[in-house]
């Protein structure tokens, strides 16, 4: 079934039971910006900006999807100018969480919670800001437009098997089209240094290796979480399953941004879910989730009780 079609099916049902022929944009973003070390800057230039994000991320459309308005995609970016590098040239922190609702309950899962550090970008108060996704117009246009493209695709992909692909390329494109020169200083985009930037966020969920954990990140929301409701004992299955697949993947490619960018949002939910497991399948959690995330080995231990 189409991903937006069944999208649809399970908002539908599970949040209203009526909705009108309106359509809206695929985001619901709030934004803030905040700046601890402004030194020299205007602050109503950074009012301006924020609302220039915010009115960017609701404003424009990101795919051919017809999302109605409780469709939307709930998210929230916090900028943080962390310096002001001259000629309205700054660089920003920005941390940002995207959540999805889940099936026959009020509950709302995380879909990403990661923070982007030591972004920088030039910009001047009103200046327009431009969907990204086929040509690079500037480093602040990019940036969102590729975070805009990583949460749609992964909400997609947790409705449908591998429904996030098109998106991922779109943001794979928006990485390639950036011109060296700004790569060079934007040290996001490239592929040489840390490995926890967007170039091996959109790495990752391309690569083949990854083809398990973007099976279990499908098998994880729809047929754990959006079916705990009505088969809880065939949901925890699933998720002992869907976690097997993870670890797979980080078998095979270990101590990836895509693996902790999971954690980070989803393990303390799988603990809050798995407590209600049986035995077998909170001993089975346990084991994997250690070995996915052994620093934080504490924080399963109500897995063995």
């Amino acid at each position: 079934m189409h991903r937006f079609l069944l999208r649809g099916i399970i908002i539908a049902f599970s949040i209203i039971p009526f909705c009108s022929a309106t359509f809206a944009q695929e985001l619901k973003a709030e934004v803030s910006l905040s700046t601890p070390k402004l030194q020299t800057t205007d602050p109503v230039v950074f009012k301006t900006l924020e609302q220039d994000l915010r009115d960017f991320l609701n404003a424009e459309r990101w795919t051919d999807d017809e999302y109605r308005p409780y469709e939307r995609i709930e998210c929230n970016f916090q900028v943080n100018i962390t310096g002001e590098l001259g000629n309205n040239t700054y660089s920003a922190d920005i941390a940002f969480k995207a959540i999805r609702p889940v099936y026959g309950s009020d509950y709302k899962t995380v879909l990403v919670n990661h923070v982007d550090r030591d972004v920088i970008f030039k910009y001047l108060e009103f200046q327009p800001m431009v969907n990204g996704s086929d040509f690079f117009k500037d480093n602040l246009s990019a940036v969102f437009s590729f975070y805009a493209h990583l949460i749609i695709g992964l909400d997609a992909e947790s409705f449908t098997p591998e429904g996030g692909y098109e998106h991922f390329l779109v943001a794979q494109n928006i990485l390639n089209q950036v011109p060296t020169a700004i790569s060079d200083s934007d040290k996001g985009w490239g592929s040489v240094g840390k490995r926890n930037n967007r170039y091996w966020i959109i790495e990752n969920l391309l690569s083949p290796r990854f083809l398990p954990f973007r099976e279990a990140w499908y098998n994880y929301h729809r047929k754990c979480l959006d079916m705990l409701f009505i088969n809880p004992g065939l949901s925890l299955q699933t998720l002992v399953e869907a976690l097997a697949q993870v670890e797979k993947t980080n078998a095979s490619y270990p101590n990836t941004i895509g693996i902790l960018m999971f954690l980070t949002a989803k393990s303390e939910e799988v603990v809050d879910i798995m407590v209600n497991g049986s035995k077998a399948q909170r001993t089975a959690t346990y084991d994997i989730m250690r070995k996915l995330d052994p620093a934080n080995n504490a924080k399963y231990s109500a897995l063995r009780n």
